[in-house]
């Protein structure tokens, strides 16, 4: 106890060296968690998109269907299935589906889409479209309109070529990519939302027209009340043929989906595809959406199930992209923070040479009047220790209000590099992951790092000649 008392005193008989190696370490654990959540932010908004807010964690679905994702691989599903999985405490929602992909037309233009047919109440539980309905279009006649409105000042017009034929759900998001103050410009977002805004409305439960993507609608240039032709093959290979109305555009996160996705009622669906009863998979969220709560639901539903046909699967077994995608991406963020961690490692072990070097005429008058090697040693291992700490839980204390700040303001990006991201399937949109076990892990590393650049100044402390250090 009386070494930590003496060790603590020590760090403070000279504050400004304390402070350069205190600092050392706190920009170490600053940086280190920042990129490391930056990272597992961006995974996990990767994950809620494609799965947590539109394939669901798990799937129920036919034997085969994984390999052959065909209409033949079906499975009949009644309310009784649905039920008995809903009914299981832990089950956050159940939803059936139709997927298949047709032919989606308008005019001269022609695309290959995603039809889903939906349960318009159950689907508000999994990836509610209603949310993602565009309430505002800044289209080319909407920006001329705008230029002419005299109440909004030239500072706000320059800023509308920011947005320039974006689709939104809010006039926050339009704020935001703006980069005004919602809360000072209310006034004229009001005036922008008025000249922007479009009609559309969710699916309801009888409804035959249909929902579709952002980016598809804007391809085949249809817009509301405008009528989508469909073409595909049906079930047994029949021909699936219909004409909707289209009720509603939605923009959806991923723009992969948002390139593809048409959305009508179930119903619907079944009688385009000639599917009758049948469906392509029930998608299911838990409460706890935990790796180990999943598999553990898995193997629970897999028994509760009797048909030998189907079976149920996670969503790292049918979505093997983009755990690939995550793996590949992670492999080379940790050679990133590896690297980092290099540069980090010799800061802090430069600044602990710099910190021996300074007080080794110190060490050689404490060894001359009678301090044991071993007593001197034991107490330099107490005073990095201590500063290891001081720097470690600054640098958490430090961290932790940028990481909750753009955990809840997540970065979005904008231009080119926006345009790079939506190329690769991503959302433009770069959040921080909040707390969670890497901000131990990072404080560990980077104290066990402070541990191993005080070995080779420690030996030097042990095998001091104080002759050759009295003479400095």
């Amino acid at each position: 106890m009386n070494y930590i008392k003496i060790a603590w005193r020590n760090l403070w008989r000279n504050k400004r060296r304390t402070a350069i190696t205190t600092a050392s370490i706190l920009f170490a654990v600053f940086f280190a968690l920042f990129m490391r959540s930056f990272q597992l932010g961006f995974y996990d908004h990767m994950i809620k998109n494609a799965i947590e807010s539109f394939s669901g964690f798990l799937q129920v679905q036919h034997i085969d269907y994984q390999d052959d994702p065909s209409l033949e691989n079906t499975f009949i599903c009644t309310d009784s299935l649905i039920n008995s999985i809903e009914n299981r405490n832990g089950i956050k929602a159940v939803v059936p589906r139709i997927e298949v992909f047709t032919l989606a037309s308008s005019g001269n233009q022609t695309k290959g889409a995603l039809v889903m047919g939906i349960d318009p109440e159950k689907e508000r539980k999994l990836s509610n479209p209603e949310n993602l309905l565009v309430r505002y279009r800044m289209t080319r006649d909407v920006m001329t309109a705008l230029g002419k409105k005299s109440k909004l000042p030239l500072e706000i017009k320059n800023k509308l070529e920011f947005i320039k034929n974006n689709s939104y759900t809010n006039l926050s998001t339009i704020a935001i990519d703006m980069d005004i103050e919602e809360e000072d410009n209310q006034e004229f977002l009001d005036i922008i939302g008025e000249t922007a805004e479009i009609p559309g409305r969710y699916l309801k439960q009888d409804d035959d027209g249909v929902l579709l993507s952002d980016r598809l609608a804007k391809y085949l240039k249809l817009f509301i009340g405008d009528t989508l032709i469909l073409l595909g093959q049906g079930y047994h290979g029949t021909t699936a043929a219909g004409i909707y109305p289209v009720r509603g555009i939605v923009r959806l996160p991923n723009p992969e989906l948002d390139n593809k996705v048409i959305y009508m009622n179930i119903s619907s669906a079944q009688v385009f595809t000639g599917l009758k009863n049948r469906v392509t998979t029930l998608g299911i969220n838990l409460d706890d959406n935990s790796e180990k709560n999943m598999l553990a639901y898995q193997e629970l539903l897999n028994n509760q199930i009797t048909d030998p046909t189907v079976v149920v699967k996670n969503w790292l077994e049918f979505n093997k992209v983009l755990k690939q995608q995550i793996e590949g991406d992670n492999q080379s963020g940790q050679a990133f923070m590896a690297l980092l961690y290099f540069v980090i490692f010799f800061g802090i072990f430069g600044t602990v040479l710099m910190m021996i070097h300074e007080r080794k005429r110190e060490f050689g008058v404490l060894i001359a009047v009678g301090m044991q090697k071993t007593r001197l040693a034991i107490i330099f291992v107490y005073e990095m220790f201590l500063m290891g700490m001081l720097g470690v839980l600054s640098g958490i204390v430090i961290s932790l209000p940028f990481l909750y700040y753009y955990h809840v303001n997540p970065i979005r990006l904008r231009g080119d590099l926006a345009q790079i991201m939506e190329n690769y399937g991503f959302d433009p949109v770069m959040p921080l992951q909040w707390i969670d076990m890497y901000v131990l892990w990072q404080g560990l590393i980077v104290a066990m790092m402070v541990v191993f650049a005080c070995l080779y100044p420690l030996r030097k402390v042990v095998t001091l000649k104080e002759i050759d250090a009295l003479r400095v």
